[in-house]
Protein backbone atom coordinates (compact mmCIF):
# COMPACT_ATOMS: atom_id res chain seq x y z
CA UNK A 1 0.00 0.00 0.00
CA UNK A 2 1.21 3.31 -0.80
CA UNK A 3 2.46 5.76 1.69
CA UNK A 4 0.28 8.07 1.00
CA UNK A 5 -2.78 6.74 1.33
CA UNK A 6 -5.25 9.15 3.27
CA UNK A 7 -6.34 8.50 7.17
CA UNK A 8 -9.80 8.11 5.73
CA UNK A 9 -9.11 5.75 3.27
CA UNK A 10 -6.93 3.74 5.69
CA UNK A 11 -9.86 3.50 7.87
CA UNK A 12 -12.16 2.60 5.26
CA UNK A 13 -9.84 -0.29 4.38
CA UNK A 14 -9.79 -1.32 8.34
CA UNK A 15 -13.24 -1.40 8.49
CA UNK A 16 -13.94 -3.53 4.96
CA UNK A 17 -11.35 -5.85 6.28
CA UNK A 18 -11.96 -6.32 10.28
CA UNK A 19 -15.99 -5.30 10.54
CA UNK A 20 -17.60 -8.15 12.70
CA UNK A 21 -14.18 -9.54 13.89
CA UNK A 22 -12.52 -9.93 17.23
CA UNK A 23 -8.73 -8.79 17.55
CA UNK A 24 -6.25 -9.46 20.46
CA UNK A 25 -3.35 -7.31 20.35
CA UNK A 26 -0.38 -8.80 22.26
CA UNK A 27 3.36 -8.31 23.60
CA UNK A 28 3.91 -12.53 23.98
CA UNK A 29 1.41 -14.79 25.77
CA UNK A 30 2.65 -17.00 28.84
CA UNK A 31 3.41 -20.04 28.08
CA UNK A 32 0.35 -22.10 27.04
CA UNK A 33 -1.94 -19.39 27.01
CA UNK A 34 -2.22 -19.64 23.07
CA UNK A 35 -2.76 -23.25 23.24
CA UNK A 36 -5.57 -22.78 25.62
CA UNK A 37 -6.96 -19.80 23.78
CA UNK A 38 -7.29 -21.97 20.67
CA UNK A 39 -8.84 -24.89 22.59
CA UNK A 40 -11.79 -22.20 23.58
CA UNK A 41 -14.82 -21.76 21.62
CA UNK A 42 -14.08 -19.23 18.31
CA UNK A 43 -10.71 -18.99 20.26
CA UNK A 44 -8.86 -19.47 16.40
CA UNK A 45 -11.31 -17.04 14.90
CA UNK A 46 -9.57 -13.96 16.57
CA UNK A 47 -7.25 -12.05 15.01
CA UNK A 48 -3.84 -12.23 16.83
CA UNK A 49 -0.87 -9.30 16.00
CA UNK A 50 2.12 -9.17 18.01
CA UNK A 51 2.61 -5.17 19.18
CA UNK A 52 6.36 -6.64 18.89
CA UNK A 53 6.77 -6.64 15.80
CA UNK A 54 5.02 -3.65 14.54
CA UNK A 55 7.31 -1.63 12.78
CA UNK A 56 7.43 2.77 12.89
CA UNK A 57 5.95 3.05 9.22
CA UNK A 58 1.83 3.40 9.09
CA UNK A 59 1.85 1.44 5.59
CA UNK A 60 -1.10 -1.17 6.14
CA UNK A 61 -5.17 -0.29 7.56
CA UNK A 62 -3.76 -2.46 10.66
CA UNK A 63 -0.78 -0.55 11.22
CA UNK A 64 -2.34 3.13 10.89
CA UNK A 65 -4.88 2.05 13.60
CA UNK A 66 -2.83 1.08 15.91
CA UNK A 67 -0.21 3.64 16.03
CA UNK A 68 -2.17 6.61 15.70
CA UNK A 69 -5.32 5.42 17.40
CA UNK A 70 -4.43 2.62 19.76
CA UNK A 71 -1.24 2.76 20.86
CA UNK A 72 -1.94 6.43 22.12
CA UNK A 73 -4.79 4.69 24.49
CA UNK A 74 -1.98 3.21 26.76
CA UNK A 75 -4.27 0.31 27.78
CA UNK A 76 -2.29 -2.44 29.27
CA UNK A 77 -2.28 -5.47 26.47
CA UNK A 78 -3.03 -8.45 25.55
CA UNK A 79 -6.17 -5.90 24.53
CA UNK A 80 -9.39 -7.49 22.93
CA UNK A 81 -10.73 -5.34 19.91
CA UNK A 82 -13.97 -5.88 18.83
CA UNK A 83 -15.08 -4.05 15.31
CA UNK A 84 -18.78 -3.52 14.78
CA UNK A 85 -19.63 -1.67 11.80
CA UNK A 86 -19.00 2.10 12.81
CA UNK A 87 -17.36 1.52 15.94
CA UNK A 88 -14.45 -0.28 17.72
CA UNK A 89 -14.81 -1.68 21.58
CA UNK A 90 -11.32 -2.34 23.39
CA UNK A 91 -11.02 -3.83 26.74
CA UNK A 92 -7.65 -5.55 28.12
CA UNK A 93 -7.60 -8.97 29.29
CA UNK A 94 -5.71 -8.86 32.44
CA UNK A 95 -6.89 -10.23 35.25
CA UNK A 96 -4.75 -8.56 38.19
CA UNK A 97 -1.26 -8.85 36.70
CA UNK A 98 -1.34 -11.74 33.96
CA UNK A 99 -3.76 -12.35 31.36
CA UNK A 100 -6.97 -14.29 32.28
CA UNK A 101 -8.37 -17.40 31.10
CA UNK A 102 -8.84 -17.45 27.46
CA UNK A 103 -12.47 -19.08 28.33
CA UNK A 104 -13.16 -15.38 30.00
CA UNK A 105 -12.72 -13.36 26.39
CA UNK A 106 -16.63 -14.93 25.28
CA UNK A 107 -17.57 -13.41 28.51
CA UNK A 108 -15.89 -9.91 28.16
CA UNK A 109 -17.46 -9.79 24.66
CA UNK A 110 -20.44 -10.47 25.40
CA UNK A 111 -20.85 -7.75 27.40
CA UNK A 112 -18.42 -5.40 25.90
CA UNK A 113 -20.95 -2.87 24.97
CA UNK A 114 -21.55 -1.81 28.87
CA UNK A 115 -17.76 -2.94 29.86
CA UNK A 116 -14.84 -2.04 27.76
CA UNK A 117 -12.14 0.77 28.73
CA UNK A 118 -12.33 2.53 25.26
CA UNK A 119 -14.60 2.56 22.73
CA UNK A 120 -13.38 4.59 18.98
CA UNK A 121 -16.15 5.69 16.97
CA UNK A 122 -16.11 5.92 13.05
CA UNK A 123 -17.37 9.38 12.62
CA UNK A 124 -16.94 10.89 8.53
CA UNK A 125 -13.51 12.91 9.98
CA UNK A 126 -11.98 10.23 11.62
CA UNK A 127 -12.03 8.00 14.72
CA UNK A 128 -13.05 9.61 18.12
CA UNK A 129 -12.03 7.94 21.28
CA UNK A 130 -14.15 7.86 24.20
CA UNK A 131 -12.99 6.07 27.96
CA UNK A 132 -14.77 3.94 29.26
CA UNK A 133 -14.35 1.96 32.47
CA UNK A 134 -11.51 2.54 34.96
CA UNK A 135 -7.99 0.05 33.62
CA UNK A 136 -8.14 -1.32 37.12
CA UNK A 137 -11.54 -2.70 36.82
CA UNK A 138 -11.66 -5.47 34.57
CA UNK A 139 -14.39 -7.86 36.88
CA UNK A 140 -16.62 -10.63 34.80
CA UNK A 141 -20.11 -10.63 35.96
CA UNK A 142 -20.64 -13.86 35.79
CA UNK A 143 -23.68 -13.79 37.91
CA UNK A 144 -25.23 -12.24 34.98
CA UNK A 145 -25.14 -15.10 33.19
CA UNK A 146 -26.64 -17.46 35.44
CA UNK A 147 -29.77 -15.44 35.59
CA UNK A 148 -30.66 -16.74 32.35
Amino acid sequence: MPHSASPLTLQDRFFERFRGRTIILHRGFPPGYLAELLKQPGGGGHFRVDLRQLGSEVDSPMDWLLQRHVLPLDLPTPLLLKVEDESIYLRHLLQGSSPGHPSEILWMLDAIHERHHALLRRLPAGLQPRRGMAVDDNAIDYDLYNDA
